[in-house]
């Protein structure tokens, strides 16, 4: 047989698969790679849609999760919400079609970005059970639900319609899905359960209802009564494009010159910068982008990644914010009592080929977490948690790239996971998430991404670091000052019975051996109000003059309640106070209230000190060189000399008394023997 022939007979093999096709057969791409796995990514997919339609209508989400036990390895999943529905027209197409969706072309932070979610679990339905899938819609004011049973049509990617009808349903509005599936129920930590847990975690606005198999419910109330900000849709930001986008986005545009091409298409560019970037890139402005070269396009992006573009703007981004992932973990994590819940991280938005992103971070440390296992890692990309392929993802690549053992914890070669009692929460924000494949489970190593989580991760670290080591110096002092204030008490109450006088006050001796100054504070909740009380005790021989310095949220920070007044308070929530005085064995306060918070969003302040030597103070770290004062603080030997004229050693004063009575009764003894 000549290669002639062999060609044709190959040519007529040759057909078009349709994607549904290619994903029926390459399920494991999705996600359904394991009757455990595939259970989770239904339910998942489900939720996912559920959070995502209620927050673009404004609604706090009520999402109500059940899995029945009908068959060996067979499971009945129904989703509910209370979201704005779904018109008749767009259901079967929402849930019988792949890659159709509204987000995918739309360059704002979502949940569901590539059209594949629920219609995915629908086919998975079908392949594995062969039943049809039941969806029920009510949009308000409709006083019937439309109700459908369907399956996907693989060659042809479109719904097949088993039944459909009107049906009576007292929901005022929402949509209900119901899935029969092939899977397995487990319990533990890659678990329908965990994965509804990690959920209400970053979704504090969201209540969640889970009924197990058994039968038994489970309910995360929401934390949080605030709606996520809503997303505004935004260009691409030229910074990061590729090469081919540009000459795609050119071929395509309605601009007829490339100054309006850069400014219409892109984010951030200016008629000032479109110029500037077009005349540095040597091609005329008012060339027609569809004719733009290979060469010119090359010469436009090497002048954009030098010239000084603004940042995208962070309105298309929906971050969770540094209060609502403390509050989140807070309601989730409770029952487990950690110790310290470090103050979390949300960075600025930078750009990753053309798309802005947004890294934030939390750690929670201590209480019943255990101590010599790796620390948890929670992942999160929009919100949704990552809970397979942790190996594979930026995320924890970014964790084993710091070296906690700078912030207390136990890390072997100093990389890798790190042991200890302590779990890190990380959440990637964007408009675009650079997932390493379909079934969304890791975001891929991309440099830039690496390098803006890891610094997101030192910088909590850094206030995991600070709270370990204030703990370690004030229970190592705390426990000195204990044993000097029991056995010296003891010592000198012998040693007034044995010379038969009376018991001398030591509190001077005692300051003298501490020779610290500790601050500590006080948190009391009362009538919907933080009321904080720092004290500074002086443990030292002589009087200390120092300034106090506290980080609080500004927008729940009361002014008028602070005592006393404090010399500086900044916009961004920092305050300091200027302490004149605070004698030896006495106690100095600074006190201040925080309104419209509950009350387990705030039980700690970050304090700083300045004006005193760090090392002779216990409770509080020294101030950063990023402050930025108005008044320049007094220095330690300013202070010292000071104190010197002002105040006496404590046991100089005593000698001194010493002497003068040795003084008046030997003048007494001269005066009696010349009487």
């Amino acid at each position: 047989m000549d290669s002639g022939s062999i060609a044709q007979r190959l040519a007529k093999k040759q057909k078009e698969i349709s994607v549904s096709e290619f994903f029926e057969r390459n399920k494991h791409i999705l996600g359904f790679d394991s009757p455990t796995r595939a259970l989770i990514t239904s339910v998942k997919e489900g939720v996912d849609n559920s959070l995502d339609v209620c927050e673009e209508a404004e609604i706090l989400p009520e999402v109500f999760v059940q899995i029945k036990r009908v068959g060996r390895d067979e499971f009945r999943i129904v989703i509910e919400d209370n979201g704005p529905g779904i018109v008749k027209k767009q259901v079967p197409h929402i849930f019988g079609r792949l890659l159709y969706g509204s987000r995918f072309h739309s360059l704002r932070q979502t949940r569901g970005q590539q059209g594949l979610g629920i219609s995915a679990a629908v086919m998975y339905a079908q392949l594995t059970t062969g039943k049809p899938s039941l969806i029920r819609s009510k949009v308000r004011h409709r006083d019937v639900a439309y109700e459908v049973e369907l399956i996907l049509d693989t060659k042809k990617n479109r719904p097949r319609i088993i039944r459909q009808d009107f049906v009576v349903w007292e929901k005022e509005c929402g949509t209900r899905v119901e899935l029969q599936v092939r899977g397995r129920y487990i319990v533990g930590k890659q678990s329908v359960f965990e994965y509804l847990k990690s959920t209400a975690i970053v979704n504090p606005h969201a209540r969640l209802t889970f009924k197990d198999p058994d039968g038994r419910t489970y309910v995360f109330e929401r934390a949080s009564d605030i709606l996520p900000p809503k997303t505004e849709e935004i260009k691409p930001h030229p910074q990061g494009i590729e090469l081919g986008t540009l000459l795609k986005m050119a071929k395509e545009t309605k601009s007829y010159k490339m100054t309006a091409f850069l400014q219409k298409e892109f984010s951030r560019i200016s008629s000032r910068v479109a110029k500037e970037t077009l005349d540095k890139a040597d091609v005329p402005r008012e060339r027609v982008p569809k004719r733009l070269t290979l060469e010119e396009a090359k010469r436009i992006l090497q002048v954009v990644n030098k010239i000084k573009i603004m940042a995208p703007p962070t309105d298309c981004l929906s971050p969770i914010g540094e209060r609502l992932i403390k509050k989140g973990l807070k309601n989730v994590l409770g029952d487990q009592r950690p110790e310290f819940y470090c103050p979390p991280v949300t960075r600025e938005p930078t750009v990753f080929a053309g798309n802005p992103f947004q890294v934030e971070v939390g750690i929670v440390y201590g209480g019943n977490l255990p101590q010599d296992k790796p620390i948890d890692i929670l992942r999160y990309a929009n919100r949704v948690p990552l809970l397979y392929q942790q190996g594979a993802c930026a995320m924890a690549s970014a964790v084993e790239k710091v070296d906690w053992r700078r912030y207390g914890l136990e890390q072997r070669g100093g990389h890798g996971v790190p042991f200890g009692p302590a779990i890190v929460l990380v959440h990637f924000a964007s408009t675009k998430v650079p997932y390493t494949s379909e079934s969304k489970e890791a975001i891929a190593n991309i440099p830039k991404i690496v390098k803006e989580l890891e610094n997101g991760l030192r910088v909590c670290g850094r206030k995991l670091g600070t709270h370990m080591k204030r703990k370690a110096k004030k229970a190592k002092t705390r426990e000195k000052f204990d044993i000097v204030q029991k056995i010296l008490p003891e010592i000198a109450e012998k040693s007034s019975k044995i010379v038969k006088k009376d018991v001398p006050d030591i509190r001077k001796t005692i300051t003298k051996i501490m020779n610290v100054v500790w601050i500590d504070e006080e948190v009391v909740f009362e009538k919907r109000r933080h009321k904080v009380t720092v004290k500074i005790y002086n443990y030292t021989p002589k009087g200390q003059k120092l300034n106090l310095h506290v980080v609080v949220p500004p927008e729940h920070f009361d002014s008028n309640t602070c005592d006393p007044k404090p010399k500086e308070i900044k916009e961004d929530g920092r305050i300091t106070w200027e302490l004149k005085r605070v004698p030896s064995t006495e106690i100095g306060y600074a006190t201040f209230e925080l309104f419209g918070m509950d009350e387990d969003e705030y039980d700690e302040t970050e304090l700083y000190i300045s004006g005193i030597s760090p090392t002779s103070v216990v409770g509080a770290e020294p101030l950063p060189g990023d402050w930025d004062l108005r008044v320049k603080p007094p220095t330690v030997e300013e202070i010292t000399e000071e104190e010197t004229e002002e105040e006496l050693d404590y046991d100089e004063v005593e000698e001194e008394l010493v002497d003068e009575d040795d003084e008046v009764d030997g003048a007494r003894e001269e005066a009696s023997s010349a009487g």
